[in-house]
């Protein structure tokens, strides 16, 4: 996510938009050394789900999922109806931070909220149908479950969309929350019990540390290895196919190891 564009207000919560409401069906920091001993705080037993399971939470767009080609598309379409220059191609390599944030460089102030409401009605007629899902998206949230965990997408993309994407894509967390972003993602981390985040962007990185959560990165966004570690996550992991078996041993582990695995 060094810009990763989400659909979400800048302050994190829904403004204007009446689908900004959230969805009545919703699906239910300073660097550290990687390998520093855990603190009891952050590396306690794994929170666990009603029945034994841990809950953990994941970030959306390029780590789930990869929304570069509908969001490129609606980029475009946003630009050919408004007449303002927008570069697709670099917008999509900054996804992470709320959509206002990047029309802030296209757009002027007073224009910004205007397209971003269109954007957003804009995008499940362009950025649906083409998003994929990451290699090993569908089995990382079928490892939770296997656990009898919950799995809990926590994302800064405006609500109504992200759930277009995970019905389209076939991944069925437990509970789906949108409008977060970076700390703010710790309140509804808090509020699932989720012990561990896994996100490609240092926003998640201090998401997850701001929620006492393990951070677990993958560096299928725009930040790179180094960038998620001096962010300070505790596990970098090369893609999700990896994570299945990170997240047995973290789980038989009690929490207590930093399980590192090394890029590939």
């Amino acid at each position: 996510m060094a810009a990763h564009l989400s659909d979400t207000r800048s302050n994190g919560a829904p403004a204007g938009d009446p689908d900004d409401t959230p969805a009545a069906d919703r699906y239910g920091t300073p660097a550290v050394d990687p390998d520093a001993a855990p603190t009891a705080a952050r590396h306690a037993a794994p929170a666990a789900a009603p029945n034994g399971g841990p809950v953990v939470g994941f970030d959306l767009d390029m780590t789930l999922i990869d929304s570069r080609p509908g969001i490129h598309a609606c980029y475009r379409a946003l630009s050919a109806e408004t007449g303002v220059a927008i570069d697709a191609d670099l917008a999509v390599t900054r996804l992470g931070p709320p959509l206002e944030q990047e029309l802030a460089h296209w757009f002027p102030a007073g224009r910004i909220q205007e397209a971003a409401d269109r954007y957003r009605e804009l995008y499940p007629e362009y950025a649906i149908e083409p998003a994929l899902a990451l290699p090993g998206a569908r089995e990382a949230v079928a490892a939770v479950r296997e656990l009898g965990g919950r799995a809990v997408v926590v994302t800064a993309k405006h609500e109504p969309n992200a759930k277009l994407h995970l019905d389209h894509l076939g991944i069925h967390p437990d509970a789906l929350v949108g409008w977060l972003w970076a700390e703010a993602k710790a309140e509804a981390l808090r509020e699932h019990g989720a012990s561990v985040y896994v996100g490609d962007h240092t926003g998640d990185v201090r998401g997850a540390r701001a929620a006492d959560a393990f951070s677990v990165a993958v560096p299928t966004g725009p930040c790179g290895e180094e960038e998620l570690r001096t962010a300070g996550a505790d596990v970098v992991l090369a893609d999700l196919t990896r994570f299945p078996a990170w997240l047995r041993r973290y789980a038989s582990g009690g929490g207590h190891d930093r399980h590192r695995a090394d890029l590939a």
